[in-house]
């Protein structure tokens, strides 16, 4: 067997997760099929025998050609460009239903997913198909974007923020999940960790951004209950808000904002909370007047 036979299998091994690759990024089988030849092309050319781990130099090579094709995009106004953002988009809730709003949004259920994806920047849709679809190190996603992997990190944290949003919120509207966000800040309020649990999904995840590069993460219904009762403020004002399409409170003590947290509601259970802790953090926030 030639080299060239030999570089053709192993590439072909990886042919199909490189195509599913590019299809998550770009949202077009055809481009995700050009993007595949020309991983070939370069690989090809390049050639393997020093390269120790194929598969991940092959991903690499897709993601580099991947991000070429959105910052194109992006260039000519197809789709956003604002990779400096450094928080969330923060809006005021409307509790009252809008009906017309409600039909449009019903309309959009079955292409709300395509949507906000195409509404990620470049780099936030990299980060996060990469993270979360394929099990890439922001490490190593850090090298591609030529960022840190904090930056990468937060990155992926907004756009994970936005798909949860868009998954669930053309069936199930932000308000009509908002009870179970009031209800957890009723049970912590009242010291009750049995409600806590009931309310949080089993493996819920509690993310804790307090800078841009300080972040800690809390997995499971009783560590995230026990979190909430430790640190739940009495005389708190809770300000009800959209944090990326998703039910959220700006938390006040004494008119100074201190926290800001994000609620993934599934079903009657909360699976994920984004927090964002501390004056000097949520200050970088743009919070809704």
């Amino acid at each position: 067997m030639t080299d060239e036979n030999s570089l053709v299998e192993r590439f072909e091994e990886h042919r199909p997760r490189l195509r599913r690759l590019a299809q998550r990024m770009l949202g077009s089988t055809a481009e995700a099929d050009d993007i595949v030849q020309e991983v070939w092309l370069r690989a090809s050319a390049a050639g393997a025998d020093d390269v120790k781990n194929f598969g991940g130099w092959l991903t690499t090579i897709a993601s580099r050609a991947c991000l070429n094709v959105l910052r194109s995009r992006a260039s000519r106004g197809e789709i956003p460009l604002d990779d400096e953002r450094t928080g969330p988009v923060i809006e005021m809730e409307e509790r009252a239903p809008d009906p017309m709003q409600e039909a449009q949004q019903a309309e959009a259920v079955g292409a709300a997913l395509t949507v906000v994806h195409e509404r990620l920047s470049p780099a936030e849709r990299v980060a996060f198909v990469l993270h979360d679809s394929f099990d890439v190190p922001f490490e190593q996603i850090a090298d591609l974007l030529e960022r840190s992997p904090d930056a990468v990190r937060q990155l992926a944290s907004r756009a994970r923020r936005r798909v949860r949003s868009a998954d669930v919120a053309g069936i199930r509207p932000a308000r009509e999940r908002r009870p179970v966000v009031d209800a957890f800040f009723a049970a912590a309020r009242a010291g009750d960790f049995d409600r806590l649990v009931s309310l949080l999904a089993p493996d819920v995840e509690l993310r804790i951004e307090q800078g841009l590069s300080v972040t800690a993460l809390v997995r499971g219904g009783a560590a995230v209950a026990g979190r909430a009762l430790m640190f739940a403020i009495p005389d708190a004002v809770l300000r009800p808000v959209l944090v990326d399409g998703l039910p959220g409170v700006v938390v006040t003590v004494r008119g100074q904002a201190v926290s800001m947290m994000a609620f993934d509601v599934d079903g009657d259970r909360i699976a994920a909370i984004d927090a964002f802790a501390g004056p000097a953090r949520v200050a970088e926030l743009s919070l809704p007047r």
